[in-house]
């Protein structure tokens, strides 16, 4: 079932229920839309792209921050039949004009944010891009735009004429390029409706379900979590801030029972309540049933804290990428507590091995790439087949990700291959590293990083950030690290801030950048 027919159905079984909440804790602003509400406005919109000339097949990138409105725009895109393209809100002006480029985009729908850089792109995207559609404050639209309101209203609540199949194309989602320019992942429809399906078999919503949804939408990691709740018609909270008071404000209020957080929040909410800036009690959370965590790998240290403080709650790890349709292609299970660390087994319908270079399969206890299978995969890297014959080879999706297989079947990530510090000839993985320095109550984030070096090749740097309030000397650091083996410790500390993408990965091309050129 496409995924515009489960909108439609939902409009039908649940058209007064609400489907979306806004919430801005910085206005106080609260917003909802009904399932009828949500699948009306998503046809007046492909409606009114059809009648400005937009045809199935046809590219529509989507640049706008979290709100009410991204999801009907999302929908209202794939109904029409066209190609849905999100953006990362972080790219910057020469970022959004070569995804624009590339996909050759007929119309760009984005939110005031990004009214500058796309001013500063737009000369040459004009060559391509016929509509461009402001959603957002009227008074702030500028003048090379239409208003959103404007353009869809007077247009039908029904569905366009247009015919999807599963096979059509439904996505270019854009990588986060930590790893050089960002690549176009095109998915089908048919990936679009797996993923659902993968969702909601691994975290069982039901229609009472409510999903705190705080991670960006671009991303395939925060939509594909909310398509669990897709499945079966269940609301979501769209919440715009990560402050923990907030986090903690809307579970409570809003009643959510399942809130998918990043590393960084999670530790935010635990430094919070360690501090005494939160009081448990002042929140009804008895109803929050499950906390989940994906896009980076997860602290052991971080989920044994978290279940001391929430020891109800159910958990589980999502392990996933872009090319694999989002999250799910490998996850822990709520059932799997006692293997906190690994990120899981299979997911449903999927198929991974750890191999070697040639593929082949490794035995348990041994590191090389995981690979994966399976009905997620993309269908391939829009216009990049040298990039597509590198990474998709004999059905196998190489993940570029470092694991290994333990005996009981668990898949644990050690690190990403480029990541890979080689340091007097040793292979040292820099997020085991960062998971033993996240064990000092100290620390509040890591990140490790290989400096070149002209005797070892590298050496290891570690940037520090301390929590709130506390104090810590490098001799400290080098002390508490004694505990590692020698060739792991690092021989370099900086006490800095560590930064992350949107979907919390650390950015290791600007360590690298800042600290390794020096």
């Amino acid at each position: 079932m496409l995924i515009t027919e489960m909108l439609a159905r939902n409009a039908r079984l649940y058209g007064n229920e609400p489907a979306l909440i806004e919430r801005e804790p910085a206005t106080g602003i609260r917003r909802e839309i009904t399932w009828r509400e949500f699948y009306g406005r998503s046809n007046q919109l492909a409606q009114a792209l059809a009648a400005r000339g937009i045809q199935k097949g046809d590219r529509v990138v989507i640049l706008m921050m979290n709100c009410i409105e991204w999801l009907p725009v999302y929908f209202g895109v794939l109904r029409s039949g066209a190609i849905a393209v999100p953006l990362n809100f972080r790219f910057q002006a020469d970022d959004i004009s070569r995804c624009i480029q590339l996909c050759e985009a007929k119309a760009v729908i984005f939110g005031e944010e990004f009214i500058d850089r796309i001013r500063e792109a737009k000369p040459v995207l004009d060559q391509t891009v016929r509509i461009w559609l402001f959603v957002g404050n009227p008074e702030k639209k500028p003048d090379f735009a239409a208003g959103y309101e404007e353009f869809i209203e007077g247009n039908s609540k029904a569905e366009p004429e247009v015919v999807i199949d599963l096979m059509d194309g439904g996505g270019i989602y854009f990588t986060s390029g930590t790893t050089g320019h960002p690549k176009g992942v095109f998915l089908q429809h048919r990936q679009l409706e797996f993923s659902c399906y993968v969702e909601n078999r691994h975290h069982n919503q039901v229609h009472e379900d409510n999903f705190l949804c705080i991670p960006p939408l671009y991303h395939t990691g925060a939509k594909m979590h909310w398509f669990g709740n897709l499945l079966v018609g269940a609301r979501a909270v769209i919440l715009k801030g990560v402050n923990p008071r907030a986090i903690l404000k809307a579970v409570s209020e809003e009643k959510a029972t399942i809130v998918w957080l990043l590393v960084p929040w999670a530790y935010d909410i635990l430094v919070a309540i360690e501090n005494k800036e939160i009081n448990l009690r002042d929140y009804q959370l008895d109803q929050w049933r499950l906390m989940h965590i994906g896009a980076q790998p997860v602290p052991p240290t971080l989920i044994e804290k978290w279940k001391q403080v929430f020891p109800h709650h159910q958990y589980d790890t999502n392990y996933g990428l872009t090319e694999a349709t989002g999250p799910g292609c490998v996850h822990l299970g709520i059932e799997n507590y006692h293997k906190v660390g690994a990120i899981g087994v299979p997911g449903f319908d999927w198929e991974c091995r750890v191999a070697d270079d040639t593929a082949t399969p490794l035995p348990p206890g041994i590191a090389g790439e995981l690979l994966i299978r399976g009905p997620g995969v993309m269908k391939e890297y829009y216009r990049n087949p040298e990039a597509m014959a590198q990474t998709l080879k004999n059905g196998w999706l190489h993940t570029g990700d470092i694991a290994r297989q333990d005996a009981d079947g668990f898949i644990w990530l050690i690190d990403r291959k480029k990541d890979v510090i080689i340091s007097g000839g040793k292979n040292i993985f820099p997020n085991e590293i960062e998971n033993f320095l996240m064990t000092n109550d100290k620390i509040l984030d890591a990140g490790v990083i290989g400096v070149p070096d002209a005797r070892l090749g590298e050496f290891v740097a570690a940037i520090i950030a301390l929590k709130p309030g506390i104090q810590m000397s490098e001799e400290e650091i080098r002390k508490f690290c004694e505990a590692l083996p020698r060739y792991k410790r690092p021989k370099k500390v900086i006490f800095d801030a560590v930064p992350r993408n949107p979907t919390g990965k650390i950015e290791k091309p600007k360590l690298r950048e800042k600290y390794a050129q020096k």
